[in-house]
């Protein structure tokens, strides 16, 4: 039972000591740049804003593209051809935002409670299943494609609070990126809703994540396969590729908030494609894609393709070389 999970796991860092040093040393070139200036901080929100409903949504099988959803969103538009459905998943889930913000904004210290998961839920899925909006499943579901049967329903109204009340107790205790990837996979491990689970757990992911500093963190559509597969390797207890794949999106956010708000006299990083640099990297396109997607090398993704720097490569060569000097002494 979920209840044993929440009650008995045994905790240890998933988070490689290189990975959480540059994130963290991000995090904090991002604090010092404050105060932000006001417009460009409203144009990368809203520019977050459609970029995780489009795939947010997407993960989920909504057909609208990237462009159609700010069509959508911004504009009023209908596009032809596409379900009503997909329309009305789009506004929610951007209702479901501007509530997250204000909730970060304006709120205290990074709690959360049952009514906060159920009024979510109820933005997200106000339009286009008003009966359950909000309202806990009262029947038993299966999860097409995927080995994990969630819960029975009679469970639900129990394993919620003992889901606040793990939070309550590893809030402190957790790296705030691992307590927001736990609890994005025990949310979904209850599967609380009949529908909406998904979307639902990765908006109350980013209000500890926000709370904690950093930007809105997306999950990309194109690393779908990847992240049902480490929430798959969750369901048996073994936590390490999805705190990856959440830190990873964490980074991505911050290397596009750095790259857009450090101001010109400032040094900025210039970022390529990993063909591009590898032409002068010592190291291959192929190697540094393994390096990249196993969060070795600093990179962060733009659509299918991956992005890093010289200094980012000059940077993981540094490293190798004081890991070696270190194994040295130690012999």
């Amino acid at each position: 039972m979920l209840v044993f999970r929440l009650n008995h796991i045994k905790y240890m860092s998933y988070l490689s000591k290189i990975l959480i040093d540059r994130i963290e040393s991000k995090l904090k070139i991002l604090q010092k740049l404050r105060p932000l200036p006001p417009s460009a901080v409203k144009k990368l929100q809203e520019q977050f804003e459609i970029e995780m409903t489009y795939n947010s949504n997407a993960i989920e099988g909504n057909s609208l593209t990237l462009k159609e959803t700010y069509l959508v969103i911004q504009e009023g538009l209908t596009i032809k051809g596409k379900p009503l459905k997909d329309h009305l998943e789009a506004k929610d889930h951007h209702e479901a935002l501007e509530f997250l913000h204000e909730t970060v904004e304006h709120g205290s210290q990074p709690t959360l409670s049952e009514h906060l998961i159920r009024t979510l839920h109820q933005i997200v899925m106000k339009k286009t299943d008003e009966e359950y909006a909000g309202k806990y499943r009262n029947s038993n579901v299966f999860i097409g494609g995927a080995d994990h049967v969630p819960p029975d329903a009679l469970l639900v109204p129990k394993q919620m609070p003992d889901l606040i009340r793990w939070f309550s107790k590893n809030i402190k205790r957790l790296h705030p990126i691992e307590l927001a990837a736990l609890l994005h996979h025990k949310l979904v491990y209850i599967h609380p809703f009949f529908d909406g689970n998904g979307r639902t757990a990765r908006l109350v992911m980013n209000i500890i994540l926000m709370k904690a500093g950093y930007p809105l963190v997306i999950i990309l559509k194109n690393d779908r396969k990847k992240y049902y597969r480490a929430l798959s390797q969750a369901d048996s207890g073994k936590y390490s590729l999805l705190v990856q794949v959440i830190a990873q999106a964490v980074e991505r956010s911050l290397n596009i908030y750095l790259k857009t708000l450090t101001p010109i006299n400032q040094r900025r990083e210039k970022f390529g494609s990993l063909r591009q640099m590898s032409r002068k990297a010592p190291y291959s396109t192929k190697y540094l894609n393994l390096l990249a997607r196993t969060g070795k090398l600093e990179a962060h993704k733009q659509g299918r393709n991956w992005l890093t720097s010289y200094e980012a490569i000059r940077r993981y060569i540094g490293q190798r070389e004081r890991a070696r000097k270190f194994v040295s002494l130690k012999k």
